[in-house]
């Protein structure tokens, strides 16, 4: 009796063990889905701009320079070319009166104190007075053109960081695959996409500055182009004006 109690005692315990087994079993792809569900707390890593500055290697150094002279540049250039753009609307009939009465030394003072691209282009003709209008007309279209070189100064610059930034960011992008490449095949059985990966992304850094400054410079650049030909319209349109003041009879 006491050994049948036992062999009792023992079945009964064994059968709870397997039922609590398995239920373990049962359950346990629950528990693995509901961890891989959660997932484990990615780390996240903020990428600064300074962080990817120097992630792009030495390109970025002559990708800087571009980028501070052209903004020089382009705010030197617009000031010069606002303050050429200013003229005085009583300007032109002061000087059509003076040339009207004889006053040629009162026009060419006139002039002096203006300081403009247009009073230096009427300072020419007027000081050609007398000479055939062909020759007038040559000088005052001269001294155009140099007021027109003068306002374009640093233009080539701005057209060369357009074209040339875009080629050296792919530059550095180039030759920062070429390591990131080599770094792969360095690695060997330890090989992996992260290694590849973290090359790539630094390299295609320099890609990015060099279409920022190429897009920063292009833009200035037509934006200055497009103020120089206003003031080069209102230059040609004082020459004719000029002109037509000279074809004009004098008041006595």
């Amino acid at each position: 009796m006491i050994i049948n109690s036992i062999l009792g005692l023992i079945a009964t315990q064994a059968d709870t063990a397997i039922q609590t087994a398995e239920k373990a079993i049962a359950s346990a792809p629950d528990t693995v889905a509901t961890t891989i569900a959660e997932g484990t707390p990615t780390i996240v890593k903020d990428l600064s701009v300074w962080d990817l500055t120097l992630a792009g290697g030495w390109i970025m150094i002559p990708l800087a320079i571009l980028l501070l002279v052209s903004i020089y540049i382009f705010f030197e250039r617009f000031f010069a070319i606002s303050s050429a753009s200013r003229e005085d609307k009583t300007f032109m009939e002061n000087i059509k009166d003076m040339i009207h009465k004889g006053r040629i030394d009162d026009a060419l003072d006139l002039c002096h104190q203006s300081s403009t691209p247009y009073s230096r282009l009427v300072e020419k003709g007027i000081t050609r007075i007398g000479r055939p209008m062909n020759d007038v007309l040559v000088a005052i279209e001269n001294v155009g053109n140099m007021e027109i070189a003068s306002l374009e100064k640093g233009f080539s610059w701005l057209a060369t960081t357009a074209a040339g930034a875009p080629m050296l960011g792919f530059l550095g992008t180039v030759t920062g695959m070429v390591q990131a490449f080599f770094a792969l095949a360095s690695a060997g059985a330890n090989s992996n996409v992260t290694i590849l990966a973290s090359g790539i992304y630094e390299a295609l850094v320099t890609t990015v500055a060099g279409l920022i400054v190429g897009i920063v410079a292009l833009f200035a650049y037509n934006y200055l182009t497009s103020r120089v030909n206003k003031v080069m319209n209102k230059l040609e349109n004082r020459t004719m004006e000029f002109m037509d003041l000279l074809n004009e009879p004098a008041v006595n």
